[in-house]
This record gives C-alpha cells, sequence and structure tokens, in this order.
C-alpha cells in the first residue's frame, strides 16, 4: 500500500504526459505566415542615434561626459535628484552634442545625491 501511496504522483504525471496528443506538447501556437514582414511602401530604415554617457557623482557633485558618434544630433540633459526632501532636484536645460563631439555636463545638490541621470532628444534639422 505504501508503495502505491509512493508512486502515485510519478504514475499521474506519466498518465497525463501520454495522454496528451505530441502535437499540443511539442509545438508552440502558430502565428499567419508572414506576419512581422512590414508595408511594402515603409522602406524607413533606423538610423544608430544617441550619445554614449557617463555619469560620476563625487559628494553632491555630479559630472556627466556624453560623446555623440553619429551623424545625428543629440539633445542631452542632466537630471539630478538629491537625497534629502529639503533639497532642490535639478532639470539642466539641453546641450546639443553635434556629430563627433563631446560635451559636459555639471549639476549638484546640498547634500547627497540619490540619482542622476541623462536623457536624450533628437535633433531634426
Amino acid at each position: 500500500m505504501r508503495l502505491f501511496q509512493r508512486g502515485a504522483p510519478v504514475l499521474a504525471a506519466l498518465v497525463l504526459l501520454i495522454a496528451v496528443p505530441y502535437d499540443a506538447a511539442s509545438h508552440p501556437a502558430r502565428t499567419a505566415p508572414y506576419a512581422r514582414v512590414g508595408d511594402a511602401g515603409d522602406d524607413r530604415r533606423t538610423e544608430p542615434f544617441g550619445a554614449d554617457c557617463r555619469v560620476a557623482v563625487a559628494g553632491s557633485d555630479v559630472t556627466a561626459y556624453c560623446h555623440n558618434p553619429y551623424p545625428a544630433t543629440d539633445a542631452v540633459s542632466l537630471h539630478v535628484e538629491c537625497e534629502r526632501w529639503w533639497d532642490i532636484d535639478s532639470d539642466g536645460g539641453q546641450v546639443r552634442a553635434e556629430a563627433a563631439e563631446t560635451v559636459r555636463l555639471t549639476g549638484r545638490c546640498w547634500k547627497e545625491v540619490r540619482s542622476a541621470w541623462i536623457s536624450h532628444a533628437k535633433v531634426d534639422g
């Protein structure tokens, strides 16, 4: 009797595996053919974009260097969030990083910095 109680879960799993049809168990759901092909008139290609930025925090000062290796101009902004509730967070203005150009952005808090990040915007023209 104990042998049956120990082997019952294994036996149940084996019966379920055999009972499920092979096609349902081994193949994922199929989609319509050519589901990912875009419209024939849509021939836009995405170009690489975005400056590579490095942000460094030293005490209450934040410095970011952004280098744009691409031909499109990237408008970068430094955002600084301060740790203390009474310390003012700052969102810097946009600085244009032209092709093959490195820009420096700075910001600070009165006390500790909680986080700092860079936002990017593509400049047309």
